[in-house]
């Protein structure tokens, strides 16, 4: 697929994987707000918005400015490493062998 093509998702399929996932990095977020943003960030990149920015998401959010986007991604305190971690593990329970995760995204690199 070419760079910039949208691929279409079905959130009915995604919605409880997202859910979970969430769930596993919820303690990675000092306060509910930085989290409620994540989670709002992360389902409008996986939306069909046309333009992905933190205006553009903070809307399709309902939230009438990107200030809170904005904030958790340049201040909000969170742990990112641990973050990452979390999605890592979640993505290796889902696809079995942790050796072909690593080395799908190794080659992704």
């Amino acid at each position: 697929m070419a760079a910039g093509h949208s691929v279409e998702v079905d959130p009915h399929r995604w919605q409880p994987c997202l859910d979970e996932l969430l769930g596993r990095i919820a303690g990675r977020f000092g306060r509910v707000e930085p989290r409620r943003h994540a989670k709002a960030f992360v389902v409008g990149l996986l939306s069909d918005l046309p333009r992905k920015n933190c205006w553009t998401i903070a809307e399709h959010a309902g939230n009438p400015t990107p200030d809170g986007m904005q904030h958790l991604l340049a201040r909000a305190v969170w742990d990112h490493d641990g973050v990452r971690d979390d999605v890592r593990g979640y993505l290796v329970d889902q696809l079995g062998d942790p050796m072909r995760c690593w080395w799908s995204m190794r080659r992704a690199i």
